[in-house]
């Protein structure tokens, strides 16, 4: 008779578990919320482009946390990144394929225009100005 021989020690997946303290994750994205909080509440008093770079590293950070535990991506092989590559080159090429559209203007704007004056807004200004030019040069024989 054959004996039939089970080696369970070479197997390629790998049963180790990993511990999170999801605890110590929790409270730094409350810390990370905080910040967020403190920046807004302090707008005022802080430089715009001060401002916008915190919010975003704060963004960042908390992305970066919850990809990282909560997704369990600090525990994958490098195959993640692999598949990440396609899509974050789509996503950065359609942002440039769309920032000509952005950063043009090809349309005109159909909205009326308001404008505050004395505490209150005068609605639709621009047809108001058109027609008191309008009239001022009808006055003084202009076309």
């Amino acid at each position: 008779m054959s004996e039939i021989s089970h080696d369970t020690g070479s197997h390629a997946h790998d049963d180790t578990h990993h511990y999170v303290n999801y605890f110590l994750i929790f409270i730094a994205l409350c810390i990370c919320t905080g910040i967020s909080v403190l920046f807004d509440v302090f707008k005022g008093g802080i430089p715009k482009s001060a401002l916008v770079f915190g919010v975003m590293a704060v963004a960042v950070a908390k992305a970066l946390f919850v990809m990282t535990y909560f997704m369990h991506l600090k525990f994958e092989g490098a195959w993640k990144f692999i598949i990440l590559a396609p899509t974050a080159i789509l996503a950065v090429g359609l942002m440039i394929a769309l920032a000509p559209d952005m950063a043009m203007h090809y349309y005109t704007n159909d909205a009326p225009q308001v404008k505050w004056v004395g505490g209150e807004h005068a609605e639709e200004v621009a047809e108001t100005e058109h027609s008191e030019h309008s009239e001022h040069q009808h006055e003084h024989g202009g076309h």
